[in-house]
């Protein structure tokens, strides 16, 4: 038995390869084929659009896929699903980031468009098109939303009067002269799965594992181990300066006047963090890196 995963083609494609390697599986892409081997004998992927990727899975087609939230609300907005679709888990991470990314209404800078209000009978471009439709009508604003192929940001102010468009950052949005107004919603990758697949016990379980390996991948990100020794007298000034997931490891040595301190920290913090604990009385003193917590 095997079971059919979907993998983003596209922006997402290659954080999510990054993301599997991280969890222990290696995913090879071949540029010749929608079929990427991956050294999991049960597992069986193939790429997906991630805005096609809903439609499949609850189409049987796929058991599991990796999209955004966003694409999985323009499918339910549709109405057209055959099997029940589940979010397995979300998996916070984006093409340049671990974070979520947002759509956004956005207009020129120089443009009388300062909130959705102003919209009333513009029109908007974006890919995002069911999505764009239902924020205008919570929002009771007329509108023409138009489906954009791409280069969403140029089209203002020539050819749409504004867009709804992804970022990350908003630097591309800046860069072409373009203001944000609102933000329609917030977006996350979710590992989804449909009802079939979950009802079978075998297939669940394998689902449910890679959420746990993928989720402890994006729970490492960032984060290194610190293990050091130090007298017990400096313990308390050790423990003082260590920030941790739980609590700091600590454990005895051979000479009972010393112990061993294991801990996890922010990458980020490390070069500050020490020589604070060498000149509190660390030794021996070693960062290692994280490829999966599990919590």
């Amino acid at each position: 038995m095997k079971l059919k995963l979907g993998i983003p083609k596209g922006s997402l494609q290659d954080a999510t390869i990054q993301l599997f390697q991280r969890a222990g599986f290696n995913i090879l892409v071949s540029s010749r084929s929608y079929f990427p081997s991956i050294d999991d004998i049960e597992i069986e992927c193939m790429l997906i659009r991630a805005q096609e990727m809903a439609r499949y899975v609850c189409d049987g087609v796929l058991d599991a896929g990796l999209t955004g939230q966003d694409w999985i609300a323009e499918h339910k907005l549709g109405g057209q699903t055959k099997h029940e679709l589940t979010s397995v888990t979300d998996l916070i991470y984006a093409k340049q980031s671990f974070g979520k990314v947002r759509w956004v209404l956005a207009a020129p800078e120089d443009s009388k468009y300062k909130n959705a209000a102003d919209f009333a009978g513009a029109t908007i471009a974006t890919e995002l098109v069911r999505v764009t439709k239902a924020y205008f009508d919570r929002l009771k604003v007329p509108v023409n939303v138009e489906f954009s192929w791409g280069a969403t940001e140029v089209k203002p102010p020539v050819l749409a009067d504004g867009i709804v468009e992804v970022t990350e950052t908003g630097s591309s949005l800046r860069a072409n002269r373009l203001r944000i107004l609102d933000t329609v919603m917030e977006s996350n990758t979710q590992l989804i799965a449909n009802a079939s697949a979950l009802a079978d016990d075998w297939k669940r379980t394998k689902i449910e594992n890679i959420a746990l390996l993928l989720r402890a991948a994006i729970e490492a990100q960032g984060r290194v181990g610190l293990m050091l020794n130090v007298m017990r007298s400096d313990l308390p000034k050790i423990l003082a300066l260590l920030p941790a997931l739980q609590r700091p490891t600590i454990s005895s040595l051979s000479d009972d006047a010393w112990v061993a301190v294991n801990t996890i920290i922010e990458e980020r913090a490390v070069r500050d963090l020490i020589p604070k604990v060498k000149a509190a009385g660390g030794q021996g003193i070693v960062e290692y890196p994280l490829n999966k917590i599990v919590v």
